[in-house]
């Protein structure tokens, strides 16, 4: 954490708004791989203002951040997708009335190989590549290579923006290789030469982002809303939370300066900055 937010984290805590929280608070976060990171340094930055609570990180999935917050077993799910019509129900069924909190924009990002020639791709060719219709790079303008495709598990938020927004909901091909999260994604494309994989805005550490139907995954795009794999990244809690609560300072904390750095220095977009 760089000294800037050090410094605005202490201002944050004078100006914001940020109250001290009874000794012993516990707040409990699980979810997304994606909002992991942002989620990790926003509790860094609130052990910082209030060294007597307890918080949390878990970081398996969007859907089991869901399933968490429907069984009671977590404060704040983080998503980077919206809740289903059908986890919804769930949740109403037991008493749970999920209330989303926008914190953040980000894209999908399709990345290759730095030393992969390919630099731009429409989504039908993405889509194509999934399906197994294209095998090799050089049927896109690249080497004579295998395309070594990689996915994420039907768990992740990142996977179902993909799935909807390129795939449009159609099936993969059975070869495509499924990991756990955006960091394995992320590193079997940097060891790997002709892999292509899908990740958050955040991890392009190593790896190359393309263009998607002439459009680059940058904060400036995914802002304006002209990438055409962007999502918002979401914590949802149950109800709105008590003005003023642990839980209310953390799902508003970016809307603060020491949020809103936080968010850049992740790699994602800042909802305050458009």
């Amino acid at each position: 954490m760089t000294k800037k937010i050090i410094l605005l984290i202490a201002v944050s805590a004078m100006v914001f708004g940020v109250q001290m929280a009874p000794a012993a608070e516990r707040l409990e976060i699980e979810g997304s791989t994606t909002v992991g990171p942002i989620a990790d340094a926003f509790a860094e930055a609130f052990k910082q203002m209030q060294p007597d609570v307890d918080i949390t990180v878990k970081k398996t999935g969007s859907g089991d951040g869901s399933a968490a917050l429907i069984d009671g077993r977590c404060s704040i799910a983080s998503m980077s997708r919206f809740m289903k019509p059908k986890e919804f129900k769930d949740a109403v069924d037991k008493g749970i009335m999920p209330v989303a909190h926008v914190i953040a924009m980000d894209g999908v990002c399709v990345v290759v190989h730095p030393s992969n020639p390919v630099s731009a791709l429409t989504s039908g060719q993405i889509k194509d590549v999934y399906m197994g219709k294209i095998t090799n790079w050089k049927e896109l303008g690249g080497a004579d290579m295998p395309i070594v495709a990689i996915t994420r598990d039907t768990s992740s938020g990142t996977y179902e923006t993909f799935h909807e927004l390129v795939m449009k909901k159609e099936k993969m091909a059975g070869a495509v290789e499924t990991v756990s999260s955006n960091v394995p994604a992320q590193n079997r494309v940097k060891t790997t030469p002709g892999a292509i994989a899908y990740v958050g805005l955040g991890f392009l550490d190593g790896v190359k982002a393309l263009k998607v139907d002439g459009v680059a995954p940058t904060k400036r795009s995914i802002a304006a809303g002209t990438y055409p794999v962007a999502r918002p990244l979401y914590l949802f809690t149950n109800g709105y939370p008590k003005l003023g609560s642990l839980v209310h300072q953390f799902c508003t904390f970016y809307l603060s300066e020491a949020g809103q750095e936080i968010i850049e220095e992740k790699g994602f977009v800042p909802l305050t900055n458009y």
